[in-house]
């Protein structure tokens, strides 16, 4: 249940929640009927709606509640200083004029790379509906038949047939090792923020199944490195279209070109550029026909 006094109110500048919410990021919110958000974030349930310069949160509790929003929506960071950094790149700019406010969340990067090794293949909506089977079966109800995402700890025991039960498929081996790997302290996933940017990567990627764009997904959603550049079918089809004159070229190409060309926050660049291609496509945004 929300607890009633925990409503927020921020003012926000420079911040566009929907299109945040639905740029491909993360996988626990909902639209409700009348305008709000619905979101499990951690072990709370939050509903979240954006009037103008208002940002109206409730469910977030404790001590440090507003620093929690803060830092999760990324209020803490000046957007016009990060656009700066970006290149003089008309292409680049005019999506950024459409979609001003995007910004990159900061979220559990536990949750971030389970989410994304169950991504694989798959639409956003049906990406949605694994992480809440996993949330259901194994994870701490947070109110309104909403579940918290289970911990390593939690999966790490769990059965392969089990996972597969959630709509995994083929990714369910793929989840459980990483789960044990987690959970082990072979890889951990908790402290990879601290770590420098190739230390952490190689870390990612020695757990199967995870490649390239998914270690740069947790390394950019989960871990705060903004350089992280994941290209995924959509920012593939762009940056060939863009950059490429449509040319079929390889994604080492295409993401040596990107660390070259798009600065220090070239993460954030790339949300923009995935969601116009997105909307260019004539895609319903939340529906996707692609991996994310």
């Amino acid at each position: 249940m929300l607890v009633a006094d925990s409503t927020l109110r921020f003012n926000v500048v420079d911040f566009r929640l929907d299109g945040t919410l639905q740029c491909g990021q993360a996988f626990r919110w909902e639209r409700l009927a009348d305008g709000e958000w619905q979101g499990v974030v951690d072990h709370e349930l939050w509903r979240v709606r954006q009037d103008g310069d208002t940002l109206t949160v409730r469910g977030a509790t404790g001590v440090n509640a507003t620093e929690r929003v803060c830092r999760y929506f990324a209020l803490d960071r000046a957007l016009p200083r990060i656009i700066e950094t970006f290149p003089d790149d008309p292409a680049l700019r005019a999506a950024v004029r459409r979609h001003w406010g995007l910004r990159v969340l900061r979220q559990s990067p536990w949750e971030t790379l389970a989410s994304f090794i169950a991504s694989s293949t798959k639409q956003i909506v049906q990406i949605q509906q694994i992480v809440g089977a996993l949330a259901r079966r194994w994870g701490e109800p947070v109110g309104d038949g909403q579940f918290s995402f289970p911990s390593a700890s939690v999966l790490a025991r769990a059965r392969e047939s089990e996972l597969r039960a959630c709509r995994l498929g083929f990714r369910a081996r793929y989840l459980l090792a990483a789960a044990r790997a987690v959970d082990s302290g072979r890889v951990p996933v908790e402290e990879l923020s601290r770590w420098e940017f190739d230390r952490a990567r190689a870390a990612l990627l020695s757990l199967p199944g995870v490649g390239d764009k998914i270690a740069a997904c947790v390394l950019l959603f989960g871990c705060g490195f903004d350089a992280a550049f994941p290209i995924d079918v959509w920012v593939e089809r762009a940056l060939r279209r863009i950059y490429f004159s449509s040319r079929r070229v390889s994604r080492r190409v295409l993401s040596e070109f990107a660390a070259r060309h798009f600065g220090p926050y070239a993460g954030w660049a790339q949300q923009y550029l995935f969601f116009e291609e997105r909307l260019r496509g004539r895609q319903p945004v939340g529906d996707d026909r692609a991996e994310r």
